[in-house]
């Protein structure tokens, strides 16, 4: 079982590390381009669109998190679940409402504001590629 959750966590991570970047420094820094009057249904698209792929995703990650720490209690696998936590903590308290913000208007500032807030994220994505590696050198490298 715990290789199962261990391949959940290591698909979900990866696929999530390399969607945020390509969100981070592709995607969010293209909304200032995109015209004013289009704008809301722009955004309104992007949310309906990206909101199963990345939800899909994130629940794998935080389901496989506890369920690796509650069956190994292994320090490891805890900072997996935090930084997941903190992840989650981040798309909830800051990116959705700067979203929910932007479905009303064009606004630069908080275009802005959506960037600098998913920096975060990207940093606590790439933490748990970092932790993910460790554990696999551990577990299959190391014996």
């Amino acid at each position: 079982m715990e290789n199962t959750l261990l391949i959940g966590q290591i698909l979900s991570t990866t696929f999530m590390c390399g969607l945020i970047y390509l969100i981070q420094f592709v995607h969010y820094p293209s909304f200032s381009y995109v015209d004013k009057v289009h704008y809301r249904s722009f955004q309104l698209f992007h949310m309906r669109r990206i909101t199963p792929i990345v939800m899909s995703a994130m629940v794998i990650e935080l389901v496989s998190a506890i369920f690796l720490f509650y069956l190994n209690n292994n320090l490891h696998y805890l900072y997996l679940l935090i930084l997941t936590g903190l992840i989650w903590l981040n798309t909830f308290l800051w990116n959705i409402p700067i979203h929910n913000k932007l479905t009303k208007q064009y606004d630069l500032k908080n275009i802005k504001k959506l960037i600098i807030s998913n920096y975060p994220r990207t940093i606590l994505w790439s933490m748990k590629i970092y932790i993910i590696i460790v554990i696999l050198e551990k577990k299959f490298i190391k014996g």
